[in-house]
């Protein structure tokens, strides 16, 4: 972007500034650090100049917003067409009691609905269950059957809301139970909008909530995709998620390049099966984490839309530009809230939700401060919504298309984290031979991704346990007072009593023949290599219960024990 003749005057007056102004003040005063990196210890220079950018082509490499390669974003007006879909998790005891902080959060300005599930929703588990015990309705909202589905939804037309279901290894069960909501509400299936995260190899690489083994569980992810093609073009089949591969302790560099992988191993397995790439791309969405260092994590939202866009066009052939436009949820990240002090933690959420912003997300969830204590409170979460309203309405953070498009340190990052990540999506696909899902599967199976998320996570607690990694109230500016807040109780007592009433009831008023009919049909459609999704609604429709339906995959495709690795 830059004529070499001035480049080499920059670089000659760069020179000149350290030896006038630079180094004087070193000599006095220093600096307060003899390295400075990002929380993922990516070393940061102390000033950038168009020499650290001066390989970058502006067509080629940016652009503009809306245009090959998105790296400035995937909508030509940003957010002043309208702002990011506003979502916070809720999902905590019985489906009555997740149903109302739902409302809640609609009266308070929430855009759009995040559903968090109990443990045994979440593993197939019914909560009669007895590995269920003591997590019924715990840390989600518990979902046996249908009936658990049409109270969660009470009151809300399907037609008007955008709903994301954080749920893994049974998300095609309640997938299928939203659709079967949805046709006893009369929404057209092709109207209702949401997103399953249905992310199983993230669940191998990192979160650890499986049922069946990994190629079987990706014939499931696919079953779902190829589904909503046809039948749900507005919902979105998978969350890939890197949000958890963050969590589990990977640098941002590994949570792009490890989550990328899972995607373009998810777009192999679809077009393996014979489904054109652009009959399902502009379905798939991502999940990312935002952490605490803004520039790393804009950089690497940035370079996440390039790669993303060069890739499904090299490798893959797509056609659409909606299948090269990646979009993305974030989170903020749930890692760095604190129990000490936690009032603290509204400030770190604010400062990620601005890095989201700040790289051009299309929807965010804020955490409450309360949640390194407890399920988050209503007066958390209220704050939390509210910090994304006022960036959204009084910070002028959204009135600009990538306002730190053309920085110097931001565009010298993007390229930064885009070269390491590509570097692991490349290893990645050679240790399966040219195919990223085999590298992927052969790397869950030899502990590729473990080690190196082990490793980094051993790092960074090593320099937050030296004071190299400020983490405030924690090593640094602690307090002897007591800080704790109220937070959110459940009667889990209560909870349980009621879910199991209710499952029980269940199960007494419906149709046996027609369960064991529904489950029955399924199971011959696992034989015939048929796409289960039509089964399982079927099956749900009869009011069979998660742990029956789960049961029948289990049963022919077994439990998975996942391998040591190796140091």
């Amino acid at each position: 972007m830059y004529d070499e003749d001035d480049l080499a005057d920059i670089r000659e007056a760069r020179e000149d500034w350290a030896d006038e102004t630079l180094d004087p003040v070193l000599d006095a005063y220093g600096e307060r650090k003899d390295r400075f990196a990002t929380v993922s210890n990516l070393e940061v220079d102390r000033l950038y100049t168009p020499d650290d950018v001066a390989d970058v082509d502006y067509t080629d490499d940016l652009g503009f917003p809306g245009e090959f390669p998105y790296t400035r974003g995937v909508y030509p007006t940003g957010y002043r067409g309208r702002t990011w879909t506003m979502r916070q998790f809720a999902g905590f005891g019985t489906a009555e009691e997740t149903n109302e902080r739902f409302h809640y959060l609609i009266e308070n300005g929430q855009t759009g609905l995040s559903t968090a599930f109990d443990m045994p929703s979440l593993m197939g588990l019914d909560s009669d269950d007895p590995m269920s015990l003591g997590e019924v309705g715990k840390e989600g909202v518990a979902v046996d059957t249908l009936r658990d589905m049409e109270i969660l939804f009470d009151g809300i037309d399907l037609d008007e809301v955008s709903t994301s279901f954080t749920i893994n290894p049974s998300a095609p069960v309640i997938y299928a139970m939203y659709l079967a909501l949805a046709d006893q509400q009369g929404v057209p299936r092709e109207e209702i909008r949401g997103t399953l995260q249905n992310d199983m190899l993230k669940e191998f690489i990192a979160q650890k909530e499986w049922v069946v083994p990994p190629e079987p569980s990706l014939d499931l992810v696919t079953d779902v995709v190829e589904y909503c093609a046809e039948e749900t073009p507005k919902f979105h089949p998978i969350s890939i998620s890197g949000y958890h591969i963050r969590e589990a302790g990977s640098t941002a560099v590994q949570e792009l390049a490890f989550t990328l992988a899972d995607g373009f191993a998810y777009v192999e397995d679809a077009i393996e099966r014979g489904l054109d790439v652009d009959d399902f791309a502009p379905t798939l969405s991502f999940f990312f984490n935002s952490h605490n260092s803004i520039f790393e994590e804009i950089a690497k939202f940035r370079a996440a839309r390039r790669i993303y866009a060069r890739v499904m066009d090299d490798w893959y052939g797509a056609e659409a530009e909606a299948s090269k436009q990646l979009k993305f949820h974030t989170q903020t990240a749930g890692q760095s809230l604190t129990a000490q002090q936690p009032l603290n933690n509204i400030a770190r959420v604010t400062l990620q939700a601005l890095a989201a912003v700040l790289g051009g997300s299309q929807s965010i969830h804020t955490n409450s401060y309360d949640e390194a204590l407890a399920l988050p409170s209503e007066e958390a979460v209220r704050v939390a919504l509210r910090t994304q309203q006022i960036i959204a309405d009084e910070s002028g953070a959204a009135d600009i298309v990538d306002p730190l498009g053309g920085s110097f340190a931001v565009e010298s990052l993007t390229d930064e984290v885009e070269e390491e990540a590509m570097a692991y999506i490349e290893e990645i696909k050679q240790m399966g031979d040219g195919s990223v899902r085999d590298g992927v599967l052969q790397g869950v199976e030899e502990g590729y991704f473990h080690r190196e998320i082990q490793e980094s996570a051993y790092e960074y607690q090593q320099r937050v346990d030296a004071g190299e990694e400020t983490v405030v109230g924690v090593n640094k500016y602690e307090v002897d007072d007591d800080t704790s807040t109220d937070i959110l109780q459940i009667d889990e007592d209560a909870t349980r009593d009621r879910q199991l009433n209710r499952l029980e009831a269940v199960k007494e008023e419906r149709d046996d023949e027609a369960v064991e009919a529904a489950l029955a049909a399924l199971e011959n459609a696992i034989h015939s290599d048929e796409n289960t999704i039509p089964y399982i609604v079927d099956a749900v429709k009869a009011y069979a219960t998660m742990g029956e339906i789960m049961q029948v995959f289990e049963d022919e495709f077994g439990s998975y024990q996942e391998t040591a690795a190796a140091a």
